[in-house]
């Protein structure tokens, strides 16, 4: 029963995950994407500081690894979330969680280049054979790009913040735990957005415009995408191993295709589902070699399975 549990919090978790990339859309309606980053991490960083709190996991930044912290939050949250933020104003939402769900597949890869891991046979597979499926999906329609050029480039910017973050978190992952890394890391990145929503944005917000149902989704995103979720997959993660709690994240774009299509109203072309297939197919292919434990590092294990925030 207590493994029912835990699978049923992992599960619950991407499920949440997938609908942010619609709920997204809802605040778009009122917010332009640095005001919903602004908000979003104003939202969560009380709420993930609070947790850590209450469980004892709070800790105090050592000196010396202030500069990974900064340079993490670098990539993670602020590059991340442009990317993804301006890309899904610009894409659907099936479209922008299908580019985000390869953030596996890029990640050996890069510790391939630039800390000389091992890179299986599978994951390079995997890599070429959900790009396939990525490339379907952006060609649904009718053999032209089904999204915004700039929007699909957006999304992949974010992926590439998403992987530089985990490059650089592995270095923190033995001093600290993955809920006060979220924690800082966000905080760190709210310093970096604050000044361009002060700038660019707060002068132009038109408070009486804003419709309730983007003032719900920013509380969505940010209770939910970037702290509930969080909490349940970590919980998974330490019951389950993390290969295994990764394997659940493959839900996540079929959650967001599934729910823009019956909310949004998307549209869903045979060459878009049979896409959404073939990605998950090759990041199924990739994830099994992390099944091994001879094959990828612990550290990794658990960092290439870490969530978004």
């Amino acid at each position: 029963m207590k493994k029912f549990w835990v699978i049923f919090s992992v599960v619950l978790a991407n499920v949440f995950w997938g609908i942010t990339f619609v709920i997204f859309k809802y605040a778009n309606e009122s917010f332009d994407p640095i005001a919903i980053i602004f908000s979003r991490l104003l939202i969560s960083i009380p709420f993930l500081f609070t947790f850590a709190a209450l469980t004892g996991r709070l800790q105090r930044i050592r000196k010396a690894d202030l500069k990974w912290f900064l340079l993490m939050a670098v990539f993670e949250p602020f590059i991340y979330f442009i990317g993804e933020s301006f890309g899904l104003s610009m894409v659907s939402s099936t479209m922008a969680a299908i580019i985000i769900s390869t953030i596996p597949l890029f990640v050996p890869v890069a510790a391939f280049f630039i800390l000389k891991e091992r890179l299986s046979v599978t994951n390079i597979i995997g890599l070429f054979i959900s790009f396939a499926g990525v490339i379907m999906v952006v060609m649904a329609s009718e053999g032209r790009l089904a999204g915004n050029i700039k929007g699909i480039l957006l999304m992949f910017m974010a992926v590439f913040g998403a992987v530089g973050y985990t490059i650089i978190a592995q270095r923190l992952l033995d001093t600290y735990n993955g809920i006060l890394i979220t924690a800082w890391q966000s905080t760190l990145g709210f310093l970096f957005i604050t000044p361009l929503f002060l700038t660019l944005e707060l002068p132009h917000l038109q408070l009486a415009d804003v419709k309730p149902s983007a003032l719900w989704a920013l509380l969505y995103l940010g209770v939910f995408g970037s702290g509930i979720c969080f909490i349940l997959f970590t919980t998974g993660i330490r019951a389950l191993g993390s290969s295994k709690a990764n394997v659940f994240a493959n839900i996540v774009p079929v959650v967001a295709a599934i729910v823009s299509f019956f909310v949004l109203k998307e549209a869903m072309p045979a060459m878009k589902i049979i896409g959404i297939v073939v990605v998950l197919g090759g990041l199924f292919l990739s994830q099994k070699s992390s099944m091994s434990q001879r094959k990828t590092p612990k550290k990794w294990r658990k960092w290439m399975t870490m969530p978004r925030v």
